[in-house]
């Protein structure tokens, strides 16, 4: 499958703009919550319950329904990766991204990279009661393009979904591609729906109002609840065709506080945090003994971007200089430390055929110490833009502020809602010198974070920084599947002193002593969210 050109980006933008604009609120409170004294966990061992009831909780509402083909955000991944399955799926519990089978028990790849022949496993049912047979991959792919939100852009460019008997299934691209197998693997790929279903339940929207509210997944749990703003709720699916989950039914409610969250799991209300605590809580319950504290590996990363359409970003030695004056280890000891590490490369941590890209700039504070008195008086003060939802953001931002201030700049700090920095991507007026946000790919391919990021106008080109060197190097990549293509399409978007990579990041739960699983349960694709199934007592 060759992705949509830059012509025709793709990425979370239009999901996350819509949650933004649902959320922001919400997003604010999250944001002053987490005091060091509310992270303090339980004081003694909490028991384990005994009523088979998992209880977690979301910050913020996912704001979109928990329907595969639509939801494309972060959250709500603890929703779609429990009640649907793919063909295929990335292993969990490693920090390597690998490819393994789900519904499809077997695959083969033609040498040309455009023919995709799956076996399919017998013995799966839909949590409607009917039988996983081959018609349902192309009554899923067909589906997915009919509601045409964010992910469809992943079998836009399927030729044909042809059966092979009930068990078998044929699928041809219009041009070859290397990275097809990590769509179908990506938290945010194709997942097979009940054809019957489907059709029962289509209404004039492709059964789009349905799915807000049930699901027609073979997924080892099935939605009960979905209400918006309150709470979701599943219950294991009695028919299963894997292991049997230990946990039948797992309620989320929806607590807008970070504080009121944390203080929810001291009391042994929440069994689990698994997302946006701030550096703050992180310390205390990194120091707490009562609890279990996880930093598990994911493909996000603390991203600089430095425009190059404002006064002091139009020079390129001016961006590179700001590069070279960015103390990495300062910030990651200040705002990330035990959840994560300063970023060798300038792609995500543990992406598969970087081909290395090393970040090889080197810190030195007298490049831009020595430039800043021969700037012009309208590149001498610059604007550090940050996520307003995310503390993490707005820390770092700080930190840079000072550094660069230190050296003879005027660095002043603003928040940003979501909405309006991805709306920077169709017209950057108005966005500042630097952003500093966070970030991950919707798979682990190299390609998936190059061209995203890097080519024009892309989902993540906030700043609208390209090269066609980079560009092309992106697409002999994407044919090829060639490492050093990757390497060279790196290095050359970290030449252009527009992108830097400060920290690459890991997810960091807290649990309750008595949750066991929690790594074997973890996505290294799919950061907030776990394979409940594979998590017990113990």
């Amino acid at each position: 499958m060759s992705t949509p050109s830059p012509s025709r980006p793709w990425s979370r933008r239009k999901a996350l703009v819509a949650l933004a604009a649902a959320t922001v609120g919400t997003l604010s409170l999250a944001a002053c919550g987490g005091s060091g004294s509310t992270a303090a966990g339980p004081s003694a061992t909490v028991s384990a319950p005994t009523d088979k009831v998992l209880r977690l909780s979301f910050l913020q509402d996912p704001g979109q329904p928990p329907d595969p083909d639509i939801y494309y955000a972060g959250q709500g991944l603890l929703l779609t990766m429990n009640l649907y399955e793919g063909l295929l799926q990335y292993k969990s519990g490693t920090a390597t991204p690998t490819i393994e089978p789900l519904l499809a028990e077997s695959w083969k790849v033609s040498k040309d990279n455009k023919t995709y022949e799956f076996v399919l496993r017998k013995g799966v049912l839909f949590h409607d009661g009917t039988e996983l047979r081959s018609d349902a991959v192309k009554a899923s792919f067909d589906r997915r393009l009919a509601v045409n939100q964010g992910p469809a852009y992943m079998v836009t460019d399927v030729a044909s979904v042809e059966t092979k008997g009930d068990y078998a299934v044929t699928i041809t691209l219009k041009a070859p591609s290397t990275i097809f197998l990590d769509f179908l693997a990506s938290p945010y790929g194709p997942r097979m729906m009940s054809p019957t279903g489907l059709k029962a339940n289509a209404g004039d929207d492709n059964a789009a109002t349905y799915l807000q509210t049930h699901d027609l997944g073979t997924g080892p749990y099935t939605l009960t609840e979905a209400s918006v703003g309150s709470k979701y709720a599943m219950k294991a699916f009695d028919k299963y065709w894997g292991d049997k989950p230990y946990f039948q039914s797992v309620e989320i409610p929806v607590v807008t506080d970070s504080s009121n969250q944390q203080l929810q799991f001291g009391k042994g209300e929440l069994a689990a945090i698994t997302h946006d605590l701030p550096t703050s809580a992180v310390a205390s319950y990194i120091a707490n003994k009562n609890i279990k504290t996880y930093s598990l590996p994911t493909l996000q990363s603390s991203y600089m971007y430095i425009n190059p359409n404002t006064p002091f970003g139009k020079g390129k030695a001016n961006r590179v200089a700001l590069q070279k004056a960015v103390d990495r280890e300062t910030i990651f000891k200040q705002a990330f430390v035990g959840r994560g590490k300063v970023a060798d490369s300038i792609y995500p941590p543990n992406m598969t055929d970087t081909g290395g890209a090393k970040q090889d700039i080197g810190y030195d504070t007298s490049v831009l110490k020595a430039l800043a008195p021969s700037l012009p008086a309208d590149a001498k003060t610059i604007t550090i833009g940050h996520d307003s939802s995310s503390p993490d953001n707005q820390l770092v931002a700080n930190l840079v502020a000072a550094q660069v201030t230190a050296l003879g700049l005027t660095a002043k700090v603003q928040a940003y809602p979501t909405s309006q920095i991805f709306g920077w991507v169709s017209d950057v007026k108005g966005a500042p010198d630097v952003l500093v946000t966070g970030g991950w790919p919707d798979a682990a391919a190299a390609y998936t974070w190059g061209h995203i990021s890097w080519d024009p106008d892309a989902g993540l080109n906030y700043l609208h920084c390209s090269d066609p060197a980079v560009t092309a190097a992106l697409a002999k990549g994407l044919a090829t599947g060639d490492a050093a293509a990757y390497n060279e399409a790196g290095l050359g978007a970290l030449g252009t002193g527009c992108f830097y990579n400060l920290v690459d990041q890991d997810d960091f739960v807290v649990a309750q002593p008595w949750l066991t699983g929690v790594e074997e349960a973890h996505v290294v694709t799919a950061p907030t969210a776990l394979l409940i199934a594979k998590l017990s007592v113990g």
